[in-house]
């Protein structure tokens, strides 16, 4: 609490000529003298803060001091500013406050180097991010429906526990009140939700067994090892989702991505999601439930 208030102190007499120990005191509703102990704590930091007694007086800082000449390098300033601008981007109301403190108090100006927007590109919806963040900062238990990766609805009810951002999607990691585990869930995959006003204590995470960690929303099913044969016209999407796994790169331009993955449905609908451009090589089985996949869909258009 005495660093906060001493932060303050230096913060209202930056844009203040003088201040009197009363009007300090009143503020942090302290005594007078805790805030001459707190003026001589600040004096012995290396900051030029004096008093003057008598009609008029009061405490002052040195003419056209800034806090960047006694305590930390320019480097270091511009490293806190950069990362309160940072969180500033995830919409925490208290870092925009301290960020305009910090700026003024290190006569500097952030630099806007981070622009976070985790809306959709294609529609709007709910912002389930925003909510989960609110019921995990007040610890709040929330309700929704979730499908899982056939379809498939229940209706949850859990303790969330922190939003994590994973091979270019979000998913809450929580405590399932039902399953009485920990449990990953997508966030596009939740609907319907609600942030209940009853609230949880923090969990013993360390006492919940290995077999009871969150598992991702894709291992429910074995992994197995996919050949692709990827053209050139997607080349990007190469790039963006199979870095690493490159095989070989042809003459033609076209690739061989070797990867392996859970075998669900998320796994043929992002095979079909690559059209005539991608050829699986490799499982047979793969091959065959893409094939059939493939006819049902021309059936449709025939």
């Amino acid at each position: 609490m005495q660093t906060s208030r001493l932060f303050e102190i230096i913060y209202l007499l930056l844009n203040k000529d003088r201040i009197t120990a009363k009007e300090l005191a009143e503020r942090f509703g302290v005594s007078s003298r805790t805030i001459y102990r707190d003026i001589d704590t600040i004096s012995i930091a290396g900051i030029p803060i004096y008093t003057e007694k008598g009609k008029g007086g009061g405490i002052s800082l040195l003419p056209d001091f800034v806090l960047n000449k006694s305590i930390l390098s320019e480097q270091e300033q511009s490293e806190i500013l950069s990362a309160l601008q940072g969180l500033n981007q995830i919409q925490s109301a208290e870092s925009d406050k301290v960020l305009q403190k910090l700026s003024t108090i290190f006569n500097k100006t952030a630099t806007k180097w981070l622009e976070v927007d985790f809306s959709d590109w294609s529609y709007e919806q709910e912002d389930y991010w925003g909510n989960f963040k609110i019921a995990i900062l007040k610890k709040k238990i929330a309700e929704f429906d979730y499908y899982n990766s056939y379809s498939e609805k229940t209706h949850r009810r859990v303790e969330p526990i922190q939003l994590w951002f994973k091979s270019r999607a979000w998913y809450l990691k929580a405590y399932d009140l039902v399953k009485q585990d920990l449990r990953l869930f997508k966030l596009t995959r939740v609907r319907n939700l609600a942030i209940t006003e009853e609230s949880f204590s923090e969990r013993d995470l360390l006492s919940i067994s290995s077999d009871d960690s969150p598992t991702s929303p894709s291992q429910e099913n074995p992994d197995i090892n996919l050949r692709l044969h990827i053209k050139s016209e997607m080349a990007y999407r190469v790039l963006d989702e199979f870095a690493g796994y490159v095989e070989q790169q042809k003459s033609d331009g076209s690739y061989i991505v070797s990867i392996r993955w859970p075998e669900d449905n998320w796994i043929f609908n992002t095979i079909l999601s690559f059209g005539e451009y991608i050829e699986v090589l490799e499982p047979e089985n793969v091959r065959t439930i893409i094939r059939d996949k493939a006819k049902k869909i021309y059936e449709q258009y025939s």
